[in-house]
């Protein structure tokens, strides 16, 4: 997929601009004529009528170029925007469809700036080419075949100095364009220093980290100015180059004009139109470096566009997936699954199987970095297995539709993420029609109901981004009221109980039971594990052991010590 795709729409519009603005440029080359006209035919011969004749002519001229730029500037932005808004929202759509592997070559902050920054840049670039970019080179080219066409002996100057110039700017559009390319990934950088330093904030101030902070960004901006002002350097030192070698034609037009009136080969009128001819070339060529600048900037951004709008997504609907089906029960097994993380070596699961019967509540213990969280991804399908097979009520999940297998999922991720808005907007993320009365039944099995009937507006109360006015916990039972409100079957709460004190966990647990749906619980308290049907033991992305608390409490020398670190010697009978 190219740029030019999302211009195809707007063709009409767009060659409408174009045809108003040849208007105007037709009206500017044409008035050098009419000016040598009323100079030979009117001021030198004393022929008042004729003045006033071609000056009138002149003045309707202008006003027809006048309301040509005024119609143009109105479609121009037209078009320029709707393509903006098509590239923006094209990209915002590919976006949502990446996999966890896809987000792994396109930092956030890089993405944000390619969604604003860069088809702002695009956008814009496309109204001003239909405004003046392409009327400068077409204003160039057409002044010398006018000036040919009143005098070519004069305009023999232009032949000599303009191709020179002209390759002159290419060489300067390719340099900038990478160095525009540059200017764009030192703003990813700033706009990374940024971000990282807004959700963080609260961290850094509890370890008096701002002047760290303020360092590391004042190093990312000084980074940005000096790249960016070493890129308008080059391409601002066109004007002066433009401007001398356009000046030098302009006096050389003047003295051989002078030496050809003299001897009669050429009349005043015909000097001042060449003249003239050469000035408006010469402003022509003074916007190239404007244009030199936008063109480059463009480049390097419709680039970075593109990159994204052609990133293959690695995890997708297939050919086995085109059946809807469902998830009825909610029975999960694992075969021989191996998983490593995309441009990684080492893989963070191997040879994983086991079974979760259909409503069976199973606790999964582990070391930090032993691939419980990695597990629970494949279940979603955020990430595809790289060996093995993953099947829900006995079918590949790879079979069933990505929507499909998601909706029957309630997800509950280790770092709670709540979105601005209100309580009950963020619980309908778990089911946009729900009604008052699930939202109240789900929020109380999470325990989270009588916190939220205290907040001034109940279930109306606004919440700051990422709930940034809401405790761990309550954020954590938020979350799993969230899950909850779409009544899955299949339940997966990723360390999602870590906030909450023995006695509120305890309660959640028995709120859970009455939900028909497979619990899957990712968890390091034993408290919590005991409760389970069975519990899965991962060490370093292998599955070591596997029972009920009883039976591992016996027969595993791991689940011991984790049982000992938690309540001290273990004890026959616990």
């Amino acid at each position: 997929m190219t740029i030019f795709s999302f211009v195809k729409p707007y063709r009409i519009p767009i060659v409408a601009a174009l045809c108003l603005m040849l208007v105007e440029l037709a009206v500017e080359l044409v008035q050098p004529l009419l000016m040598a006209k009323i100079i030979d035919d009117g001021i030198v011969a004393g022929d008042l009528d004729t003045v006033i004749k071609w000056g009138g002519v002149m003045l309707g001229l202008s006003f027809l170029a006048f309301a040509s730029g005024i119609t143009n500037s109105f479609i121009a932005a037209h078009a320029g925007q709707s393509f903006g808004y098509d590239l923006r929202e094209k990209l915002f759509a590919k976006v949502q469809a990446f996999s966890f592997a896809n987000f792994s070559s396109f930092p956030s902050s890089s993405l944000i700036t390619r969604i604003t920054n860069d088809v702002t840049q695009l956008q814009n670039t496309l109204f001003m080419s239909l405004r003046i970019a392409m009327r400068a080179p077409l204003l160039v080219i057409g002044g010398i075949v006018m000036a040919m066409l009143v005098n070519f002996k004069l305009a023999i100057a232009f032949f000599i100095i303009i191709p020179p110039l002209l390759l002159f700017l290419i060489w300067i559009m390719t340099k900038a364009a990478g160095l525009f390319k540059t200017v764009q990934k030192r703003l990813d950088k700033v706009n990374g220093v940024m971000r990282e330093n807004l959700v963080g904030m609260r961290l850094i101030k509890a370890f008096a980290r701002g002047n760290h902070e303020g360092t590391r960004f004042e190093t990312a901006n000084d980074n940005l100015r000096d790249k960016t002002v070493y890129a308008l350097r080059v391409t601002e030192v066109t004007i002066p180059v433009l401007l001398l070698f356009m000046n030098l034609t302009i006096i050389a037009v003047l003295w051989f004009g002078k030496i050809e009136v003299q001897t009669g080969t050429a009349s005043v009128g015909e000097v001042v139109a060449i003249v003239n001819y050469a000035a408006r070339i010469t402003n022509a060529f003074s916007m190239f470096s404007w244009i030199i600048m936008v063109l480059s900037r463009a480049k390097a951004s419709a680039e970075r566009v593109t990159d994204v709008l052609n990133e293959e997504i690695d995890l997708q609907d297939t050919a086995e997936s085109r059946k809807e089906n469902r998830i009825t029960d909610g029975k999960i097994e694992f075969e021989n699954v191996s998983f490593t993380f995309p441009n990684m070596s080492i893989p963070i699961l191997q040879d994983l199987s086991f079974s979760i019967r259909a409503g069976e509540t199973v606790a999964v213990l582990g070391a930090t970095g032993a691939g419980k969280t990695s597990m629970f991804q494949l279940i979603p399908r955020l990430y595809d297995v790289t060996d093995g097979v993953v099947r829900i009520d006995g079918q590949d999940i790879k079979a069933m539709k990505l929507k499909r297998l998601r909706e029957g999922i309630g997800y509950v991720p280790q770092e709670a993420m709540l979105f601005t808005g209100s309580i009950k907007e963020n619980l309908a993320w778990g089911k946009e029609d729900a009604t008052y009365e699930e939202m109240v039944e789900a929020a109380a099995s999470a325990q989270i109901h009588e916190t939220i009937m205290k907040l001034p507006n109940q279930y109306d109360t606004l919440l700051g981004q990422k709930g940034v006015n809401l405790s761990g916990g309550q954020k954590q039972r938020l979350s799993i009221a969230r899950a909850l409100i779409k009544n899955p079957k299949i339940l997966l709460l990723d360390d999602s109980t870590s906030a909450l004190d023995l006695n509120t966990e305890a309660k959640l647990l028995e709120a859970l039971s009455k939900y028909k749906c497979t619990t899957v619980i990712i968890t390091q308290k034993i408290s919590t594990a005991k409760e389970a049907d069975k519990i899965l033991l991962l060490d370093d992305g292998t599955l070591i052991d596997s029972g009920d608390h009883d039976s591992l409490l016996k027969t595993s020398t791991l689940y011991q010590a984790i049982y000992q670190s938690q309540f001290g010697e273990v004890k026959a009978g616990c």
